[in-house]
């Protein structure tokens, strides 16, 4: 293993914790970082602008400003804090190999990364609630989610991230680590740095199952059953017209459904039961389900959202007049 020279450790009585970590680009492919960082700055300015265009459309065109859109673009506020998370430590490996990462910072990296999972994970709940609404009671759908309501429903999401992932940094700093520092990451994870540790994790082991069933197992049931009700409902619908109708409108979510929870449920996995795992699957599972979803999210929407496709067409045609 690759040691840092600069990696000290503090010593209190039995007490050893690490100065730093070390963290790993795309394992056997080192000297093909600078060309592998090609498709990944692609990835992520996809993902920069096609979320920052999410945001300034639906802002300037009054006509989004109905909770469908209000919660599109906290899915795009969160996708923008996700990509900023790892974006500078991934490129600092591909680009310049800088691998050290300070213990708090990794900590601070690994916080903020969850918060912003559990909170998409929130908000495709809160979609897929408000898609049920819609099909389901499409005369009291405005006055269900009024804009109280979603902001309600906003506020309530972060605080239960923020709250719920806040004991875990402080669980990790409690823990006696061994001489090992390498992370499987170009980013910090929970399970990745308590692995480093070589005091008895259980407490950690026990604390990340639970609030990761509570929070987003939850969410995907709910979500799953949402569309249960939804699909419920529309086979209930007198035409087959009304029933594609209806369907249409939940494409681009159900998309972006799948798009995060199967590689989010696939590196759980990993991270859990798959010790055998090739160190490159994890690794790819891993970017797939931190840097994909942003950027695919933005592409999504635009394509199967007519709203959306025809406020951005009227944003070009209006950008191309004024430059004329």
């Amino acid at each position: 293993m690759e040691h840092d020279s600069h990696t000290t450790w503090e010593f209190n009585g039995s007490f050893y914790q690490p100065s730093a970590f070390l963290m790993m680009g795309i394992p056997g492919l080192e000297a093909l970082h600078h060309w592998i960082s090609i498709p990944f700055c692609t990835l992520y300015l996809i993902a920069l602008l096609g979320n920052c265009m999410i945001l300034f459309i639906i802002k300037k065109t009054q006509s989004l400003h109905e909770p469908m859109y209000y919660f599109l673009s906290m899915l795009a506020v969160t996708d923008l804090g996700l990509v900023l998370c790892t974006l500078p430590t991934t490129l600092g490996i591909f680009w310049f190999n800088m691998r050290r990462i300070g213990f708090d910072a990794c900590l601070t990296q690994m916080y903020f990364i969850h918060i912003l999972s559990f909170i998409e994970s929130s908000v495709l709940l809160a979609m897929a609630f408000d898609r049920f609404i819609a099909i389901s009671h499409p005369l009291r759908h405005s006055s269900i989610l009024t804009k109280t309501t979603v902001i309600k429903i906003g506020l309530a999401i972060i605080l239960r991230g923020m709250v719920s992932l806040l004991p875990i940094p402080f669980l990790l700093k409690r823990l006696t680590y061994c001489g090992k520092t390498e992370l499987s990451h170009s980013f910090c994870f929970h399970p990745d740095i308590m692995n480093l540790a070589c005091a008895d994790i259980k407490v950690n082991v026990f604390y990340g199952m639970i609030i990761l069933l509570s929070t987003v197992g939850m969410d995907f049931i709910f979500t799953v059953l949402s569309y249960m009700l939804i699909i419920k409902t529309v086979i209930s619908l007198a035409t087959k017209e009304e029933c594609l109708k209806a369907l249409n409108t939940c494409v681009s979510h159900i998309c972006a459904v799948l798009v995060f929870f199967i590689p989010m449920i696939g590196l759980s996995m990993i991270h859990r039961f798959g010790r055998n795992v090739p160190p490159l699957v994890n690794t790819l599972v891993a970017y797939t389900y931190l840097i994909i979803p942003p950027a695919l999210n933005p592409i999504i929407y635009s394509i199967k959202s007519s709203h959306m496709r025809e406020a951005l067409l009227r944003a070009l045609r209006r950008k191309s007049e004024s430059d004329w």
